[in-house]
């Protein structure tokens, strides 16, 4: 879907090999479906910090020449849909600054929630910020941290911050990566053997990247875990003491690629999983399953499966649509769905609809849909939503909007089926999608579903977007 959860921020990085920014631009493609706004590469030859970002996507920027201006053989890469500060070069990571630990540069995934107070305490006592992304305010706690080393003053740094966050930290001659000790977003590790036995470390948001660059994923970053990598070689260390865990379950839901493994399980088997339970839970008398292509298609296939109804896919989505388009002075109606969908009407003519996305939020992209499927033939339209009602926005790195605009924390699941004009509506039981992604634990965050926040917003700012 298009107007809802924005595709959050994807993080790379790789230590000890010889064509490093190659690989973080490849690594960077890979995790493209993360954000789509800007992306940036810093890499180390030992001496000197190299960055180059833009706005766009990563296969427009990262040319040839380009590439061959970002020596060495550490490198870390950034991809970023903004959820926090503004859309602008000055917010594209990563960041990269000269200080009294040297040359250093970072990449952010996720969102720091008591930002805007380190900010404001950070401005008192000197700093000045050249951004107004919550990523700058780590690298200012760094530099005015009275540790020595670096690894010491990032330590020093992330017991100040709450949050969420997933961070990938370059110096001159090591990487560091970190991750907040709640575990929201995912970070992956994993190696690569060079000629001579020479290890070489790779870390990822998701895994489908290790699979492109013919890395073996070892395992996770532990959620409160720093792993150091240099000329020392590797060591892993708890930097904050046992928090509950809070997996972020949009991961599984939408945001992460079917081919990666998130959080040690399969997404794809997730999402299949949530679309069987979705044909218990709301069975739907029809004639055909239909995904809203791409984030339904697993779901729909698992309906289509549990279900026993065909599963067709009949719509088609452009995938050459950039982030801008010009639309015509003709006014076209619904014209930005249909620029990304196309229904086959042979598929849908005179049928029963079982229509399956995996979230609604302001509804609106919903409604688009399903005027497009009846004008494309169908005779009735079921609505089915692979998650449970959205009813609070997320202050840990997805872009929601808030409470006010959230439709389902405003209307009923009925007013919300007359809205979208759906013959029925139905969505996933909160308890189904804890099964669906076997978190028998209670290891996941749900907040979006149920308003219940597992970390404590301080900022007046975020309390406020909850509409309380």
């Amino acid at each position: 879907m298009f107007d809802k959860f924005h595709d959050e921020c994807g993080v790379f990085a790789i230590y000890g090999h010889p064509e490093a920014s190659k690989l973080t631009y490849l690594g960077l493609y890979a995790l493209q479906h993360r954000g789509q706004e800007s992306a940036g590469i810093s890499t180390s030859d030992g001496e000197t910090v190299h960055t180059t970002k833009s706005m766009g996507l990563v296969s427009d920027i990262f040319t040839q020449p380009v590439l061959k201006q970002l020596p060495g053989s550490l490198a870390i890469g950034h991809t970023r849909y903004s959820t926090a500060g503004d859309t602008a070069l000055l917010n594209a990571q990563p960041f990269s600054v000269a200080c009294n630990k040297g040359r250093i540069a970072v990449a952010h995934n996720g969102n720091i929630t008591n930002a805007l107070e380190l900010r404001r305490e950070l401005e008192s006592r000197g700093a000045i910020f050249q951004a107004n992304s919550d990523t700058e305010v780590i690298l200012h706690l760094v530099a005015h941290s009275e540790e020595r080393t670096l690894a010491g003053a990032l330590r020093d740094a992330l017991l100040q911050i709450e949050g969420a966050f997933s961070l990938v930290f370059l110096a001159e001659d090591q990487i560091i990566v970190a991750r907040d000790p709640h575990g929201f977003r995912p970070l992956a590790m994993g190696k690569m053997e060079l000629s001579g036995g020479r290890p070489c470390y790779v870390f990822a948001s998701e895994t489908c990247v290790f699979d492109l660059i013919d890395a073996v994923y070892l395992n996770d970053v532990q959620p409160g875990e720093m792993v150091i990598v240099g000329p020392t070689g590797i060591t892993r260390e708890r930097f904050a003491p046992e928090q509950p865990l809070a997996h972020c379950v949009f991961e599984h839901v939408y945001f992460a690629r079917p081919d990666s493994i998130v959080f040690g399980r399969s997404v794809q088997e997730s999402r299949e999983m949530l679309g069987c339970l979705l044909a218990r839970e709301a069975p739907a008398d029809a004639d055909i399953v239909v995904p809203v292509p791409d984030s339904g298609v697993a779901a729909a296939l698992g309906y289509a499966s549990e279900s026993g109804l065909p599963f067709r896919q009949a719509l088609i989505r452009n995938h050459y649509v950039g982030r801008t388009f010009i639309e015509p002075s003709q006014a076209i109606r619904d014209f930005g769905v249909k620029l990304k969908l196309n229904p086959i009407r042979h598929l849908l003519e005179g049928k029963r609809v079982v229509l399956v996305d995996d979230s609604i939020v302001r509804g609106t992209t919903s409604r688009k849909i399903v005027r497009m499927v009846r004008m494309a033939g169908a005779r009735e339209v079921h609505l089915r939503v692979s998650c449970p009602p959205t009813i609070s926005p997320c202050f840990y790195g997805v872009d929601t909007p808030t409470r006010k605009e959230l439709i389902a924390a405003n209307q009923s699941v009925e007013e919300i089926r007359k809205f979208v004009e759906a013959d029925s509506l139905s969505y996933l039981s909160l308890g189904a999608l804890r099964r669906a992604v076997s978190d028998t634990d209670a290891n996941y965050c749900y907040a979006c579903y149920t308003g219940n926040y597992p970390t404590e917003l301080i900022s007046v700012d975020m309390l406020m977007a909850t509409g309380r």
